[in-house]
């Protein structure tokens, strides 16, 4: 049986961003001060954190505000229904960094190249659409990171479509205390700060669109709690140093609510590639419900804190 969907490639959008973008993005997930090579546009270190592309796909190129709803209208895909993306929320997503962004994208020209894996029916409980997104060098056709998302359209299933793959599970170790571990306390003014970024979406700044969902109220972007993880641990384990991070992903399995006190338990499982600890994590909001599971990245181990 062939995925519905599967192979279908939305147009090329183009994409950008300044030093100013890097740097509210790099405060908004939780960078501190001693780690000024995110956080300062004149350290002769100065970087994109690393997982920065994955604000893009909303972003574009613009630098102002934009109607969430408009833009991200779910676009038909071929031998699916269409679907309400005002009722969508995601599901997991898994990022590949293939080479650093630059600290600007000026002088250069990237694109975002979309196409989906498949479609797959979940019944009563929705549909999900899983995709793999490339941020390209337009010109020269040298992909820097590659992004595998599945976006969950919540209540939109029983359309007699397949049920899809079972999902590769990354659990943490049995029986063994974490190495690391970080904390971020959350406030009310999280998701307001992290929207800025270019993720507009009206769930998490304004109460209505959660109460029709289900949630009670605004929540905080899942992207968000992502990002502050792969933070926490490039801090706690990686230096800080971007080019200690390949890949990093998890699954988002509960919403995070403002004021929420988001606790990732990290543990080394010793495996290397190529120089990359496979490492594992998990994170949990102030009353032990965890919110991002089967988190796993690749990382090269070199201690606490930047040293840059």
């Amino acid at each position: 049986m062939s995925i519905p969907g599967a192979g279908f490639e939305y147009p090329p959008q183009e994409v950008s961003w300044l030093k100013r973008d890097a740097l509210l993005f790099a405060n908004s997930i939780g960078v501190k001060a001693d780690e000024l090579h995110f956080l300062y546009e004149l350290h002769p270190d100065f970087a994109v954190f690393p997982t920065y592309s994955l604000i893009l796909p909303f972003k574009h190129t613009d630098q102002e505000t934009i109607d969430f709803y408009t833009r991200f209208q779910a676009a038909p895909i071929p031998g699916v229904p269409k679907f309400d993306s005002r009722r969508a929320v995601d599901g997991q997503r898994k990022i590949t960094i293939l080479k650093p962004l630059p600290p600007t994208s000026k002088g250069k020209k990237f694109e975002l190249r979309n196409k989906v894996i498949g479609v797959y029916d979940k019944g009563k409980a929705g549909t999900v659409i899983e995709s793999e997104q490339a941020i390209v060098d337009k010109e020269s056709g040298e992909v820097y990171t590659k992004i595998v998302s599945s976006g969950f359209m919540v209540g939109q299933g029983n359309w007699g479509g397949p049920k899809g793959p079972s999902a590769i599970n990354y659990p943490p170790p049995r029986d063994k205390k974490p190495d690391a571990v970080h904390v971020v306390q959350t406030t009310a003014e999280t998701p307001l700060l992290y929207r800025l970024n270019g993720d507009y979406n009206p769930l998490h700044a304004t109460p209505e669109p959660g109460q029709k969902m289900g949630f009670g109220g605004a929540i905080i972007h899942g992207l968000f709690s992502w990002n502050a993880a792969a933070h926490g641990i490039l801090r706690e384990l990686g230096g800080s140093d971007p080019n200690n991070l390949k890949e990093f992903q998890a699954r988002f399995a509960s919403p995070v609510i403002p004021g929420d006190r988001l606790t990732t338990e990290i543990w080394r499982t010793g495996n290397i590639q190529d120089g990359f600890e496979d490492v594992r994590f998990v994170t949990s909001n102030n009353s032990g419900k965890i919110v991002l599971s089967n988190g796993r990245c690749l990382l090269k181990i070199t201690g606490p804190k930047s040293k840059l």
